[in-house]
């Protein structure tokens, strides 16, 4: 991976794809534009969805998914499996190169156990980006399933733990200087306490969105998220996937959903 070239890291989840969605074509322009791109999913809706299937409840603490053992099994399966090889083979179908990984390949991801109370659910203590800049410099699209392996007393890879998609997207961006970081959301950007759009943020404005309680839910994380990621230098962006190619349109236009900048 080129050190002068910028590293687009997007984040999708599955509350903005279907059949509708252009994401997955705004990558394969991208890519043909020769533009270098890392991509990182989620869906917590549909392991949930699968976890209903095997007859195990879903259960949430702070918003974190609680994860024993057997709700880890469906976790990779349906994120390693279902979900990363369905987007892998829709960027190949529309003339796109992918490679679906796992932050468990490669030894990408290592993670501790972030709560005792939530299971196994992963805190990040290390990337490794060797087995991604392979990709990305052989002109493949890598997109990475937000799994990682234990480190400490499982180093040798026998324990996987599931972590936040948002935080997996964060910290890769964060790792590469020339990274930038976007979030494709079911929501237009980050919202104030009256409900209106909040067009640029700088760290301690976010900070304090999230100790203040304004940010909640699953824009904490991302928040959080672009924290780490400005700490590069660049900046991020949380931007609304619904509308028709946004991707595209957060390359050329300022003033789209929320910037979070490096001040």
């Amino acid at each position: 991976m080129n050190a002068e070239k910028t590293l687009l890291v997007i984040k999708i989840g599955g509350s903005t794809l279907g059949s509708h969605d252009t994401t997955l074509e705004d990558i394969v322009y991208l890519q043909g534009q020769g533009v270098s791109q890392v991509v990182v999913h989620g869906g917590g809706e549909l392991v949930t969805q699968w976890m209903g299937k095997q007859g195990i409840e879903a259960q949430f603490v702070r918003g974190l998914r609680v994860t024993d053992a057997q709700s880890l099994d469906v976790v990779c399966a349906v994120l390693a499996g279902l979900v990363n090889k369905q987007l892998v083979s829709a960027i190949n179908a529309l003339g796109g190169k992918a490679v679906g990984v796992s932050g468990v390949d490669g030894n990408l991801i290592k993670a501790v156990v972030k709560d005792p109370e939530l299971g196994f659910v992963g805190q990040i203590v290390d990337i490794d980006l060797t087995l991604v800049r392979l990709l990305v410099d052989a002109g493949y699209v890598p997109v990475v399933s937000p799994l990682g392996i234990m480190a400490g007393p499982f180093g040798d890879g026998a324990q996987m733990l599931n972590i936040n998609a948002d935080t997996v997207a964060g910290e890769i961006a964060a790792r590469v200087a020339s990274a930038q970081l976007i979030f494709l959301t079911d929501v237009e950007g980050v919202l104030d306490g009256s409900g209106k759009l909040i067009s640029t943020l700088g760290p301690g404005e976010a900070t304090e969105l999230i100790v203040g309680g304004t940010a909640s839910g699953g824009m904490i994380p991302k928040l959080e998220a672009c924290l780490r990621a400005v700490t590069s230098g660049r900046h991020a962006r949380i931007i609304d996937g619904r509308a028709a190619h946004m991707l595209l349109e957060s390359m050329d236009k300022d003033g789209l959903g929320t910037t979070v900048r490096h001040d």
